[in-house]
């Protein structure tokens, strides 16, 4: 082993002095690896980014949460729209119902969405998210009230006209004034403002409090229709715990069936729509972005690793007086093969070196600049570092073994 160690370094020397005396050849060798190290680690992590943010945004979906709606979840290119768009959209009477028929069901809320002008005194914001639920709305979504308090049982039943707002209109609308207490104008009616979401910030699909309003359903009910597929209606069902997915699934889908009174035979006419879906849909296309980062920094690594050969190539020629030498005093020829090899991997190791510095430099600007996540993993630096060694051995490989296998006498002759 010290042997080896000792030969390995012996090599690494070598090597190190041919790349100091070639200092323009060498970076011009470097270049093509630089290249392509720097596009695949680059890719992977701009991809990495993404699919934290998604699967982050996923996640705040609830994974333990079913969908109840008029259209699934589907990206293909045979999605047969034609199909759904008869469908029947949720009712608030539905969500009555699978409340007294399921036996496994913790809590459910049906919600609809719009978009409307928001007025206090000469303030207004346009195209405000308004969402209005029903009970149990605090039990199957996660969020935290910063001021005030939530929509109670009591205000829900009845439609009391009172509202929870998100942080950001808060502080649009109301400035330095407290929010709670105040009255706010929304479709035309005096709502007041009982409680304000803490701030969430963005995620990939606008799933935050922080410029919504949150109304009771019964409210909201008297003057529209909820069930409208205008107001995107959902129910949104939550298990019991020690239930799984599939369980409350196969509970509600008998529901449902039961409550529309669907035929044994016929298709279902609703979607169960779950946060496993997104996720399978979202990792073909990672996988897809991953292999095209693969393509664009395969092509410069590939030319970087003809060059690397080519180098060696030469190397071995300016050095043929001196491994005849090396091998008439005694040297093996896996001496002389990882002499050579040492420098291609060295070669390759600095070009991938300067290429994970960039992709840092290059994180750094762009999560500056974009506001963005993104983070050079270890998975990531490792990776680089494996592919420069890889593309070291294999471009050095061939050099190496004719330059290990030189005749001693013909090598030393070489050049006289």
């Amino acid at each position: 082993m010290i042997l080896f160690i000792k030969l390995f370094k012996e090599s690494a020397l070598f090597a190190w002095g041919s790349v100091v005396s070639n200092k323009l050849r060498t970076l011009l060798t470097l270049l093509g690896i630089t290249i392509g190290i720097f596009a695949i680690i680059s890719v992977f992590s701009v991809v990495d980014a993404l699919e934290r943010q998604i699967r982050t945004s996923i996640s705040s979906l609830g994974d333990n949460v079913i969908y109840i709606q008029k259209w699934p979840w589907e990206f293909s290119q045979d999605f047969a729209w034609w199909k759904y768009m008869n469908r029947p959209s949720p009712r608030p009477s539905e969500l009555d119902e699978i409340f007294r028929r399921t036996n496994i069901l913790e809590s459910a809320v049906f919600t609809a969405s719009t978009n409307r002008t928001v007025e206090y005194f000469n303030r207004s914001i346009e195209q405000v998210n308004i969402l209005s639920v029903s009970q149990d709305y605090d039990k199957v979504r996660s969020f935290e009230i910063d001021a005030g308090r939530f929509i109670s049982l009591t205000e829900s039943g009845s439609g009391r006209n009172v509202a929870v707002i998100g942080s950001k209109i808060a502080s649009q609308l109301f400035e330095n004034d407290n929010p709670i207490g105040n009255i706010i104008k929304i479709f035309g009616r005096n709502i007041e403002v009982i409680g304000v979401f803490a701030p969430e910030g963005d995620d990939t699909f606008g799933n935050n409090h922080d410029e919504m309003i949150v109304l009771p359903l019964n409210f909201v009910n008297s003057f529209i229709d909820v069930s409208s597929d205008r107001y995107g209606p959902v129910i949104l069902a939550k298990g019991k715990e020690n239930f799984s997915n599939d369980e409350l699934t196969d509970e509600l889908r008998g529901v449902m069936r039961s409550i529309r009174k669907i035929k044994p035979a016929a298709e279902d006419d609703f979607a169960l729509n779950q946060t496993s879906l997104l996720s399978r849909q979202f990792d073909g296309l990672f996988a897809i972005l991953k292999i095209a980062g693969w393509i664009i920094g395969g092509f410069s690594i590939l030319v970087g690793g003809f060059g690397i050969a080519n180098i060696m190539f030469v190397s071995v020629k300016e050095r043929t007086t001196i491994i005849g030498i090396q091998k008439a005093l005694g040297a093996k020829n896996f001496f002389i093969l990882i002499q050579f090899l040492s420098e291609a991997v060295l070669l390759s190791l600095m070009g991938g070196s300067i290429g994970l510095l960039l992709v840092f430099g290059g994180t750094f600007i762009a999560s500056q600049l974009f506001d963005m996540d993104l983070l050079i993993q270890m998975k990531n630096v490792l990776l680089g570092v494996n592919v420069s060694v890889i593309i070291g051995l294999v471009a050095g490989f061939i050099p190496a073994w004719s330059a290990a296998h030189l005749n001693p006498v013909d090598a030393i002759r070489a050049n006289t």
